[in-house]
């Protein structure tokens, strides 16, 4: 398929608009004939996965951009970086990886990215709207904007998220088109375990067998009454870890899916899955790699970055006594900023909460001891920390975090 450029296309190509503009749109015509795209499209936003310092060639390449006096043509959100750079103390890397995270992050600033440092650019201000065309990197985002907000993004990875901001404008190709955001196989919950409360523990365990579907765009029916947001976000977040799911559509729930017939645009079904309340089970259960009782080194939650929402439904179960081992709860700088507003913050403290901001504690060395396992509520933590940081997990739900945390071991409720 050959690519058709248009005349704004063009110009950009030429340098009309900035050298940096011209590299990006170079790269972006490249990735454009990959994937066999047939034109590009204007875009509302971006966000950029590329602040975590892997390397050399991450700083060069947005290092050269801001030699080339680049800045972003649309509202562009940064994902977490290498440091909370409100707390950059709690860094405990080398000296010299620190510095080059540190620098990689205000880089990103020099193009005008906006600083939100969050894998959850959906809990600020810079929401996009329902069918919004937009250019995102990080997985969780993107099956949260795709899925649950009903905005348009395919998986945009590191430096072509940041072209796509350059320049405004991103390859027509598959999310980005209402045909090819049918859904194809239909989950079917069966049966949820009578023991589990609310939607909690369903949602990360629906999103672990989604997500090992592989990358088929499904339809799921049977998710608990009270499913809300942040527990559609840890599906997603499930999904997209434990496989490479970009969308999914909740009957009922998100707003491709009103029915069934909605989701599948009017098509049957390719395939359908029944979960039975065991598979459920187990799909949680496979997220622990130790025992009831196995002592704590640690507690970490927000992975995705915890919402408000999340900490007012955490705050109740803060009251007693204080936490044995260290908590650690990832978040965005505007909540964290909506938590000290509402003097939410010092109860944190009270109970032993360190409040990360910027970052996140499963790809920055920040907890002090990991000598023991560390709990968390979080299905893509518990996916990613025993490669990441070398530690046994326990996945709970977020009272039995609670629990454990005071008890310094794993606590069932």
């Amino acid at each position: 398929m050959t690519l058709a450029l248009s005349d704004f296309d063009r110009s950009l190509l030429a340098g009309e608009h900035g050298e940096a503009q011209a590299f990006a749109m170079r790269l972006l015509v490249k990735f454009a004939e990959a994937v066999d795209a047939p034109r590009f499209l204007d875009i509302e936003a971006a966000h950029v996965d590329g602040c975590l310092y892997l390397g050399r060639a991450s700083l060069d390449f947005v290092e050269r951009l801001v030699a080339l006096r680049g800045k972003v043509r649309v509202k562009t959100t940064l994902n977490v970086g290498s440091v909370d750079l409100l707390h950059p103390e709690w860094f405990r890397g080398e000296a010299q990886t620190r510095a080059q995270g540190e620098r990689l992050m205000r880089a990103h600033l020099e193009l005008g990215c906006l600083s939100t440092f969050t894998c959850a650019p959906y809990q600020t201000r810079h929401r996009p709207r329902a069918g919004a065309q937009i250019a995102w990197g990080e997985s969780n985002a993107i099956v949260f904007a795709n899925s649950v907000i009903g905005a348009r993004t395919e998986r945009y990875g590191d430096f072509i998220d940041l072209c796509c901001g350059l320049t405004g404008r991103a390859p027509e190709f598959g999310l980005h088109v209402g045909a090819n955001r049918r859904a194809r196989t239909l989950v079917r919950i069966e049966a949820l375990p009578p023991e589990w409360e609310g939607a909690e523990l369903a949602s990360v365990a629906a999103g672990q067998i989604v997500g090992r579907l592989g990358d088929a765009i499904v339809a799921i029916e049977g998710l608990p009454a009270e499913t809300r947001e942040d527990d559609l976000k840890a599906l997603g977040a499930a999904a997209a870890s434990s496989g490479a799911t970009a969308l999914f559509h909740a009957i009922g729930f998100t707003p491709e899916a009103p029915t069934r017939e909605a989701a599948f645009q009017g098509e049957a079904p390719e395939r359908v899955v029944r979960l039975s309340a065991q598979d459920l089970r187990d799909a949680a259960n496979s997220l622990s790699t130790v025992e009831t009782g196995a002592p704590l080194a640690a507690v970490t939650l927000g992975t995705p970055h915890f919402s408000l929402a999340e900490f007012e439904k955490l705050l109740p179960l803060l009251e007693g006594a204080p936490a044995a081992v260290d908590v650690w709860i990832n978040s965005g700088r505007a909540t964290a900023k909506a938590l000290a507003e509402r003097g939410w913050d010092a109860k944190l403290a009270e109970f032993g909460v360190k409040l990360v901001v910027d970052t996140c504690t499963y790809v920055t060395p920040m907890m002090r001891d990991v000598a023991g396992a560390i709990m968390t509520n979080s299905g893509k933590c518990a996916y990613y920390a025993p490669g990441n940081l070398g530690v046994a997990v326990a996945f709970g739900s977020l009272r039995e975090c609670v629990a454990s945390a005071r008890a310094g071991r794993v606590v069932r409720l």
